[in-house]
């Protein structure tokens, strides 16, 4: 029998009463799989974009297990080297490298958010119809579209964060264990996947003790709770041992680097920036719900509201010290998509249907243009190349500035060539050449692209790079030179010094250019250095540290 809510909330959608809850779930579950099944596609066949210097560097991450990492949790590392277990051999032989393998966590992840924000939707709407509609839209975001193909950080965490909602709810609403083991394990693992998960205990904390005092005394919520407790411990053990590094990362990004004072402008700029991050219409959209049921709504859209804005005013208050990253506050529009979708759905009834309807259009049709030209950029480079202009000697590849997918290619053309000389210097010495970048993004795609994935290493710290995971790997040319000391080093980036005396020679370099076409997209230098006799104690550049 269909159920009385779906007439009224099938009528925005199109959907007449004749649709069952059923056919709801069973076209949601058809969205998800053909998602999954394009995507996968996508990255087998001849996928246009190289693994992310992020990608690359946690890939590198899963081949030295341990508890955490320098910046993250471990969880990111974790998944992709247990795919790469399994995975691994498969994904060289149908692309040549481990990317496939490194991706299919996104592709999981991004499976597991789209099924957790069909649940989360049908409990807090009560309406499939709703929750289908949540599906259906979420798959036009660009941000949700890229998150099935680029593996890092945040396909897991959201994934987390959404399953862990979902727990909340449920174990508020029915009392049961089973869903609050489930908020405590999402949120376990979402900590080790991220560190602002623990944001959402404290959004709770706030639902409750506007809505529901009492269950704070309750041992559901506290069992939530203890979920991300022991998330952080294998990430504090870690940092007791190594000098506490990613709490000085992660202070480091929360109040800017060698600045002092306030960013006036700060807030201003994170707001700008969530408005492309959402393509306006969303940002829109989420503003207008957050404002519409700012007043102590019913239970369901209370809770949606206080997981999503204090969230995000988090972020926006840190903007006044440092700029941040766009994706920062991600998590804040798990249960606010929801919440937009409830706005929706409630002003589709009034006089404003035609209007919010035309808009809705207007952002799928946005969403699906961006996604399409993200996954794709060979379609959009003549325009970007008409916008950026002609190369100069300043500016050898002005498409970069326009296009941000630049910095996922041509890193497989960089890795030919270090392989070509790895070849050379092999015949001409007899040894194998050590790799390695003067900045911490560069070892990473050397190890995945290089034949036979050789170990790399970090130059960054000696060039005014900030700390990175490469620091505490050891040995290392920077800390340990006696141990490479004499060996020969192709390094990617920038050149040495002369008068410094890291190498006995150094050769001229090779410079790398990344073409499509005629349009140069990236350029690299590369050295070879001989004789390796070690960095001098203070940096070959005047630096603070940075972390």
């Amino acid at each position: 029998m269909v159920p009385s809510v779906l007439p009224t909330t099938g009528r925005w959608l199109g959907i007449g009463p004749q649709w069952t809850d059923r056919l709801c779930q069973r076209l949601a579950g058809a969205l998800i799989v053909s998602s999954v099944v394009f995507h996968l596609a996508y990255l087998i066949a001849d996928c246009p974009l190289d693994l992310s210097p992020d990608e690359a560097h946690y890939w590198q991450w899963s081949r030295h297990w341990a508890w955490s990492y320098y910046s993250k949790g471990p969880l990111v590392a974790w998944l992709i080297r247990g795919s790469c277990e399994v995975f691994g051999p498969l994904s060289e032989a149908l692309v040549g490298s481990p990317m496939l393998a490194v991706r299919l966590p996104a592709v999981v992840c991004h499976a597991a958010l789209l099924a957790g924000w069909y649940v989360l939707a049908w409990s807090t709407l009560r309406s499939h119809a709703a929750a289908l509609a949540t599906v259906a839209m979420a798959l036009s975001l660009p941000a949700v579209a890229i998150g099935a193909v680029i593996m890092t950080i945040d396909p897991p965490f959201l994934a987390c964060w959404c399953w862990a909602a979902v727990g909340v709810w449920k174990g508020l609403e029915t009392g049961r264990w089973r869903w609050w083991l489930l908020a405590a394990v999402a949120s376990l693992f979402g900590v080790l996947a991220k560190y602002p998960m623990v944001l959402l205990p404290a959004a709770v904390v706030g639902y409750l003790l506007v809505y529901r005092r009492t269950e704070l005394k309750r041992a559901g919520f506290w069992l939530f709770v203890a979920g991300s407790v022991v998330g952080l411990i294998p990430i504090v053990v870690w940092n007791a041992a190594h000098g506490w590094v990613s709490f000085k990362h992660v202070g480091t990004q929360a109040v800017g680097s060698g600045t002092s004072g306030i960013r006036w402008l700060g807030p201003l700029a994170f707001v700008g920036g969530q408005v492309a991050f959402l393509i306006g219409v969303w940002f829109v959209v989420w503003v207008c719900a957050i404002w519409r049921y700012r007043r102590r709504p019913e239970p369901a859209l209370g809770f949606l509201w206080w997981c999503s804005v204090p969230v995000w005013g988090v972020f926006l208050v840190a903007s006044g010290k440092a700029a941040g990253q766009i994706n920062w506050p991600a998590a804040a529009y798990i249960t606010g998509w929801v919440l937009a979708v409830a706005w929706i759905r409630e002003q589709c009834r009034g006089a404003y249907r035609g209007l919010v309807l035309r808009g809705v259009g207007c952002g799928v049709a946005a969403g699906l243009g961006l996604s399409l030209l993200a996954h794709y950029p060979a379609v959009m480079r003549p325009a970007l190349v008409a916008i950026a202009g002609a190369p100069t000697e300043q500016n050898p590849t002005p498409i970069r500035k326009f296009d941000p997918t630049a910095r996922l290619r041509g890193w497989r053309t960089l890795a030919a060539e270090v392989d070509a000389i790895r070849q050379r210097l092999r015949q001409e010495t007899g040894t194998e050449p050590l790799l390695a970048g003067t900045v911490w993004n560069i070892p990473g795609e050397l190890g995945v692209y290089c034949r036979g994935h050789p170990e790399t290493y970090s130059f960054g710290l000696a060039m005014a790079d900030r700390h990175s995971q490469y620091d505490l790997w050891r040995p290392n040319p920077i800390a340990d030179a006696q141990v490479f000391r004499g060996r020969t080093f192709v390094f990617v980036g920038d050149g040495l010094p002369e008068e410094a005396g890291v190498f006995e020679r150094i050769e001229p370099p090779v410079i790398v250019v990344y073409r499509e076409g005629e349009v140069p997209v990236a350029r690299w230098w590369v050295w070879v250095g001989h004789g390796f006799r070690g960095f001098p104690p203070k940096p070959l550049y005047a630096h603070s540290a940075r972390y």
